[in-house]
């Protein structure tokens, strides 16, 4: 089994974001990629690096072996039912679409084809991406392949298709969940004396080692909370405060406000 040519259907952010991140990695060469976009201006950077960038997503899809779609929920039916005749049955399917379910990109791209839906964050461009995947038609090589294709570029785990909506708002919205919350903490630390060049490289530096101590030891959250709360400390006072004003309750009303955004349209 080889899927070599791939062709990125939509080089908006995320699709571009994937694109850098493959070649990064090291997983594909630039000459085996393929992305399109209505503005190929805005795709120079990658063009630069060896991408094949065009227009043509008729041309793009009929010479790949895996096409990938990263276009807006809201064209995803209308473009690929355009260029439905341009695939053919020994492609491999990956959507990183919002929203779209594999029955109906099934139904587009033709019946028994393998088809993927998969959703990366943005942090894929420097392969720290956060990858859910499910799968419909697929053989263990395949699911393999695609798995490989996105841990390539961080870390892919395989859950139902029921659950992709909230992997979207954990995974996808979570970056700028995680982002504002740096940003919050760089503007205290401006209020408390550090210039913004300091606060940022000390807000995001120890976001960055926390998220490690979680993900190397596998422990809960609360676990780490405990080693540096200590009896009437400044820690605990602070994250007293912050649950005083609905620090909590306000990041998960936030991230249940997106899921039924998505839910409801």
């Amino acid at each position: 089994m080889s899927y070599q040519k791939i062709a990125i259907i939509g080089g908006g952010n995320l699709g571009a974001a994937i694109a850098q991140g493959l070649l990064k990695s090291g997983f594909s060469q630039a000459a085996d990629i393929t992305v399109t976009k209505r503005n190929t201006t805005t795709l120079a950077a990658l063009q630069r690096q060896g991408v094949q960038i065009t227009s043509d997503n008729a041309a793009a899809i009929q010479g790949a072996d895996v096409v990938l779609v990263a276009l807006k929920p809201y064209n995803v039916r209308e473009i690929l039912t355009e260029f439905k005749a341009a695939f053919n049955s020994r492609q491999l399917i990956i959507s990183v679409v919002t929203g779209v379910f594999i029955d109906e990109l099934e139904a587009i791209v033709g019946h028994g084809l393998p088809v993927f839906r998969a959703m990366p964050n943005t942090a894929i461009a420097i392969e720290e991406s956060m990858t859910c995947i499910c799968q419909k038609n697929a053989s263990p090589e395949q699911v393999n392949w695609v798995t490989s294709l996105f841990n390539t570029v961080g870390v892919a785990v395989n859950i139902e298709e029921k659950l992709m909506d909230a992997a979207t708002v954990l995974g996808a919205c979570g970056i700028a969940y995680a982002l504002r919350f740096i940003r919050a903490n760089i503007q205290g630390g401006i209020e408390i004396g550090f210039d913004v060049r300091t606060a940022n490289l000390i807000a995001a530096q120890t976001i960055k080692g926390a998220a490690e101590l979680l993900i190397r030891g596998g422990r809960h959250p609360e676990e780490e909370i405990d080693k540096v709360t200590t009896p009437k400390g400044c820690t605990i006072v602070g994250l007293n405060e912050m649950e005083h004003q609905g620090f909590s309750s306000s990041l998960i009303k936030g991230i249940m406000a997106s899921y039924d955004k998505i839910i409801t349209g």
